[in-house]
């Protein structure tokens, strides 16, 4: 493999956890869990002291305290944690504008170009070690490589606070030793799958013929040798963190009348929208529909409902709403156009209500990642499904 070593992935270490124990120093060494304790509790963050029991993030609180009944249980507190964060981005940003946060607490960084103003990838690397160890006081990994898939791995093997640089072309003697579900991208069930063929490490994966991985897994099949063998494409995307509005919206090809298409349509912008959100670790404030009906009369509507809003079921139901009595004030008339935005962007720092659990984020992450690798129709609602026109485009900001 050809390239250069300046894609750098930055991962604060345990960063709730690590958070928590600035305020709660007694409790270094011990197994600390940062998870609602509940029938419906996950487990958000664990201490390495306490990832030796079994307990890892995503876990049932529940099923983590029967690992560990020593371990100590803390609510997240996420308006302790924002201020870290926004820190933290700061501080990659002042290195490079080539940033992509992909979480509160790790982003891509492609550093070329920088290194006249900084030094080499490894100088700008310790550099924001050291910045987030003084600044912040508590540590962060990074992994450098040529592309992004290496550069993650390499940050999760340097854990915790730890560097550990990849050189262009000994990616796949890296990846080759380690456990295949090190391997971003590979999940429980695909694992299952890989070790009844006999792999067991990453370089297993590899050295597979890849028509056998095609006859089990499809098209996904080759890009799974590939990935294997450090092959991977997609630069890092610089998101604006300073852009004050999200939106998509939807010209029909012919005034549309149908309530049930024009609200398939809305969901599907939800979705995007959504996801852009998650993309730039933002949250909004408001959400706006915009109506548009011939000949050329258009609507605004917006509503503030006081909390942060982050996901596309939330979305849609505010949307929904505004929806429905903006159409019935005009008739229920034919639509030309309908679109969904948002504003009053904030860092994404949302306090879990009652009851409420990370599945949501850590659902949005996986349809992210998969509209990402193969398309932004690789999986969709059944509802979406009424309308088959493309797919919506950005639009301009809502007003």
């Amino acid at each position: 493999m050809v390239g250069t070593a300046t894609i750098l992935h930055v991962d604060l270490d345990a960063f709730f956890v690590a958070m928590e124990l600035l305020r709660r120093p007694e409790l270094r060494g011990k197994p600390v869990v940062v998870g609602y304790l509940g029938p419906r509790g996950v487990v958000s963050t664990a201490s390495y002291e306490a990832r030796r029991y079994g307990i890892r993030s995503a876990m049932p609180t529940l099923r983590a305290r029967e690992l560990c009944p020593s371990a100590v249980f803390l609510p997240p507190d996420f308006s302790w944690y924002a201020p870290a964060s926004k820190t933290f981005h700061a501080i990659l940003r002042s290195y490079t504008p080539v940033v992509e946060s992909v979480s509160v607490d790790e982003a891509y960084l492609d550093v070329a170009g920088s290194e006249q103003l900084f030094g080499t990838p490894v100088e700008i690397a310790e550099a924001i070690r050291r910045r987030v160890r003084d600044e912040i006081g508590i540590t962060a990994s990074v992994g450098i490589a040529a592309n992004r898939l290496v550069a993650k791995v390499a940050s999760d093997a340097a854990k915790p606070d730890g560097l550990l640089r990849v050189p262009p072309g000994e990616e796949a003697a890296f990846l080759a030793p380690r456990p295949v579900r090190d391997l971003p991208g590979i999940g429980r069930r695909t694992a299952a799958v890989l070790e009844r063929l006999g792999v067991a490490t990453i370089g297993d994966l590899a050295a597979l013929p890849e028509s056998v991985l095609v006859a089990k897994f499809g098209r996904h099949g080759a890009d799974l040798r590939r990935r294997a063998l450090g092959i991977a494409d997609g630069p890092v995307v610089a998101l604006r963190p300073d852009r004050r509005s999200i939106s998509r919206e939807h010209t029909f090809g012919r005034d549309e009348p149908s309530a049930d298409v024009l609200r398939a349509t809305l969901l599907r912008q939800a979705e995007r929208v959504a996801d852009d959100l998650a993309r730039e670790q933002r949250a909004a404030r408001t959400v706006v529909l915009k109506l548009r009906f011939p000949p050329f009369e258009t609507l605004t509507r917006s509503h503030t409902p006081g909390r942060q809003l982050l996901f596309a079921d939330e979305l849609y139901s505010e949307a929904l709403r505004l929806f429905e009595a903006a159409w019935a004030e005009h008739a229920r008339r034919p639509v030309r156009l309908i679109g969904l935005g948002v504003t009053g962007l904030t860092e994404r720092a949302r306090q879990l209500a009652l009851g409420e659990t990370a599945a949501p984020a850590a659902l949005q992450r996986a349809l992210i990642e998969l509209r990402d690798r193969f398309g932004d129709t690789v999986i969709r609602r059944a509802a979406e499904l009424r309308e088959p026109a493309p797919g919506d485009g950005p639009g301009p900001p809502p007003h």
